[in-house]
C-alpha cells in the first residue's frame, strides 16, 4: 500500500481563524487544480488539553507531499498557520502501510 500522511500538532487560541485559513486554503487549492493536493484531510481537537489539535493530512505518495510543499501557497499557508499558533507547530511524517475500513 502506498500513501504518505503528515500530521501537524499545533497549540492555538485562535482555532477558528485556523478553521477558516484551512478551508480558504483547500477551496483555493481545489478551484486551482494546478498540482498535487491532498487526497484527504482531517482537523483533531485533543479532548485532553484544551487548545491543542492536530490536522491529519493524506496524500497519494511521498513525492506528492513533498511536491505540494515546495508550492509558494503552501509556504504562505504555513507561514499563515505558523503566526496563529501559540509555538511553533510541530510535523511528522509516516508512510502509510496499512488502512483498515470497519463496517458500522
Amino acid at each position: 500500500m502506498t500513501g504518505f500522511v503528515q500530521f501537524i500538532e499545533y497549540r492555538t487560541s485562535r482555532q477558528e481563524e485556523i478553521a477558516a485559513l484551512m478551508s480558504d486554503f483547500r477551496e483555493k487549492r481545489q478551484a486551482a487544480a494546478d498540482g498535487p493536493s491532498p487526497t484527504r484531510a482531517m482537523s483533531c481537537a485533543d479532548r485532553d488539553e484544551e487548545g491543542r489539535y492536530c490536522a491529519v493530512i493524506e496524500f497519494a505518495s511521498y513525492e506528492e507531499a513533498m511536491e505540494n510543499s515546495n508550492r509558494s501557497d503552501t509556504g504562505e499557508f504555513a507561514a499563515t498557520l505558523a503566526e496563529l499558533c501559540d509555538g511553533p507547530p510541530t510535523f511528522r511524517n509516516f508512510d502509510r502501510q496499512d488502512v483498515e475500513e470497519y463496517q458500522p
